[in-house]
């Protein structure tokens, strides 16, 4: 009896620690434990209802006599059981915060929890069955499903509640079988724009104040006050380093908001000589600077944001590059598109560092920066102009012996030079 009692329980014991496994593995995996719930729940409810099938199978082959009838009670318990089991956790799945959608290998929807409705639109009983790109019309969302959902869809407005956000994932699940998970991201975008709004307001307002202070600092004379003229120096530096950083939080807060620049062609020619006097100015003679221009093409954006990006790369060259290097600027055509790059001989940055350089107020070394006169914010604008520009930014570097910082533009971002705004035919 007590082996029997304790064989009862294995199964539920086995698929509550699977459940917390999943939990575990979601939490771990990237901190949303719901969606490795959802999916353990949902191989469990298979699970389950295949066993059920194979048990109501098997015993069917069993002759009508006195054993058949203490087997059927036995299988009538174990139906139950798993019965009971497979509703819970359907409900745990229904109830789930996150939207879940079982989809065939044609996208036809098999099931789908209340969230589903919620975010997605979704409608029992008649949407079970619609193909889901062809029940949500004119959606970021189907597009993305039409193209075939190769990589996860993030902060799209919901089909079910335009004024709410969602990020959406599919997964393979069982045979031929795809599970859409969709996340309801409205307070993180809440959050976010809050905080983009208390940046912006406290530069804007700062900027008064600073101007006031620097006007003061440079109405003191030094020679004046001969024993506080380091002082007075010392202060005027900070006072220009507080007004960088305000301007560029400005900067970028403003590219922040924008979801598109307004294009004009963008000269390459005169701009890359304008990169190479700035950095003459800003080396004064301690670095050996060349200019190599190969790709015969203008860019199509907006003038003001790419020179601050092209701008920002090569004074960050120069400011982390010691006496006597090098540094190349390098505008070339590529397979795919054009690249801007500029190459330095400087101090170098470990690879752990490379995927943050472009977080705000990052620093791979905070004493060299403040140094420099760095503000930590040049490589987050550089990041937001190129995606406004539909470009990326490809860092490369080796300690000790220098960093390539890349600017590449596909084909859609190049004219050809001198004549009207006209794409790239190449």
């Amino acid at each position: 009896m007590p082996h029997d009692r304790a064989a009862a329980w294995l199964l539920p014991t086995a698929l509550a620690g699977a459940l917390l496994g999943g939990g575990l593995f979601g939490w771990l995996d990237g901190g949303h434990p719901s969606t490795g719930v959802a999916i353990v729940a949902m191989a469990e409810i298979v699970f389950l209802l295949t066993r059920l099938r194979h048990v109501s199978q098997s015993m069917m082959k069993y002759p009508a006599n006195a054993t058949e009838s203490i087997r059927h009670d036995r299988f009538m318990t174990r139906s139950r059981r798993l019965a009971t089991t497979l509703h819970d956790l359907r409900s745990a799945a229904g109830n789930l915060p996150d939207a879940i959608v079982l989809l065939d290998r044609n996208q036809h929807v098999r099931w789908f929890n209340h969230a589903a409705e919620d975010l997605l639109g979704l409608r029992r009983p008649q949407d079970r069955g619609t193909n889901l790109h062809e029940r949500l019309p004119n959606s970021e969302l189907a597009g993305w499903l039409q193209n075939g959902a190769a990589e996860p869809l993030n902060d799209i407005s919901a089909p079910g509640h335009p004024s709410r956000h969602i990020n959406v994932t599919l997964l393979p699940f069982g045979q031929r079988q795809r599970l859409l998970l969709a996340r309801d991201i409205s307070h993180l975008t809440k959050l976010e724009q809050i905080r983009r709004d208390f940046v912006a307001n406290v530069s804007h307002e700062l900027r008064t104040p600073l101007t006031v202070i620097h006007g003061y600092l440079e109405l003191l004379d030094p020679e004046d006050m001969p024993e506080l003229a380091p002082v007075l120096g010392e202060m005027r530096t900070q006072s220009k380093r507080m007004g960088q950083i305000v301007e560029d939080l400005l900067t970028l807060s403003r590219l922040e908001t924008q979801d598109h620049v307004t294009d004009e062609r963008v000269p390459m020619a005169p701009l890359l000589a304008t990169l190479r006097k700035e950095a003459e100015a800003l080396s004064q003679g301690r670095h050996h600077i060349t200019l190599e221009s190969v790709a015969d093409v203008d860019l199509l954006g907006s003038p003001k944001d790419l020179h601050s990006a092209l701008s920002n790369l090569v004074s960050n060259a120069v400011r982390y590059t010691p006496t006597g290097g090098s540094i190349k600027i390098r505008w070339e055509r590529t397979p795919e598109g054009a690249t801007y790059s500029v190459n330095d001989t400087g101090y170098g940055i470990p690879t752990d560092h490379l995927a943050r350089l472009t977080e705000r107020f990052y620093r791979v070394s905070s004493s060299r920066s403040r140094d420099t006169g760095g503000t930590g914010l040049g490589l987050s604008i550089v990041k937001h102009v190129l995606n406004l520009h539909q470009a990326r930014l490809d860092i490369r570097s080796i300690p000790g012996q220098g960093s390539t910082f890349a600017c590449c533009f596909g084909h859609e971002r190049l004219l050809s030079p001198g004549g009207p705004a006209e794409l790239d035919g190449h």
